[in-house]
C-alpha cells in the first residue's frame, strides 16, 4: 500500500498548531506532535527537515489559511468593505486565538534584524494588501484621498493591529477598557469596526 505523503504531511502541520502555539519553536516537542498525529516522529525529518522547518511550515500554513479566509477584495473582484474587513479579521482572530501566538513566538525567537521564514513571499503578499487597502480606503471615503489622510502601508498596519492586539495581549484590553474581548466580543468587534471607518476617511 502507497504512503500517503501529503495526508501524513497535513496530520503533522494540523498536530503542530497547538503544540507550537502553546510552548513555541523551542518548547515543541516533536514526540508530541507525532503522537497527536499518530505518525512516526521519522518522518517529519524528510518531509520538514526539523522542529525549527516545521514551525516555520507551521506559521506560513496558518497565515494562507488567514489570507483564504477574510480575502482583501470580494469575489466579484471590487474593493472590499475595509471597516468590515477588519471586523472579519477580528472573527478570525476570536475563531483561531492560535495564529497571534505563533506569531508571538516567532518574534520572540527570531532576531529582529533577520528575516524570518519565508519573508520576501510574505512581503510580497502584505504589498498586495497594502494596495487593495488603499482602493478600498478610496470606495470608503468615496472621493479622492485627503493630503492628511494615514498612507496605505500605515492603514492596513492599523487594521492589523487593531483587529488583533488585545487578542494577543487580552491584560491590556483588561486594565483599559475594563473588559476583555471573550467577555462582549461583539462590542469589541465593533468598536473595531467604528476605528477602522475612521481611520480609513
Amino acid at each position: 500500500m502507497a504512503w500517503d505523503t501529503a495526508k501524513t504531511k497535513r496530520l503533522l502541520l494540523e498536530a503542530a498548531v497547538d503544540e507550537f502555539a502553546a510552548h513555541g519553536p523551542e518548547g515543541g516537542r516533536i514526540d508530541r506532535i507525532a503522537a497527536a498525529a499518530g505518525v512516526n516522529k521519522e518522518r517529519i525529518y524528510p518531509y520538514f527537515g526539523g522542529k525549527r522547518q516545521l514551525f516555520d511550515a507551521v506559521v506560513q500554513r496558518e497565515l494562507e489559511q488567514l489570507a483564504a479566509a477574510v480575502p482583501m477584495e470580494e469575489a466579484d473582484g471590487r474593493p472590499v468593505d475595509l471597516p468590515e474587513y477588519a471586523g472579519r479579521v477580528f472573527d478570525y482572530h476570536l475563531a483561531h486565538p492560535h495564529l497571534l501566538r505563533l506569531l508571538q513566538w516567532e518574534a520572540l525567537y527570531g532576531d529582529a534584524t533577520a528575516p524570518v521564514a519565508g519573508e520576501e513571499r510574505r512581503a510580497a503578499y502584505y504589498a498586495e494588501k497594502v494596495a487593495a487597502a488603499s482602493r478600498a480606503r478610496r470606495t470608503e471615503a468615496g472621493s479622492a484621498q485627503a493630503a492628511d489622510s494615514l498612507p496605505p502601508k500605515e492603514l492596513l498596519y492599523a487594521v492589523v493591529a487593531l483587529a488583533g492586539w488585545q487578542f494577543a495581549v487580552p491584560q491590556l484590553a483588561r486594565m483599559i477598557t475594563g473588559g476583555t474581548v471573550d467577555e462582549d466580543p461583539a462590542a469589541r468587534r465593533a468598536a473595531v469596526v467604528d476605528m477602522v471607518r475612521r481611520l480609513a476617511l
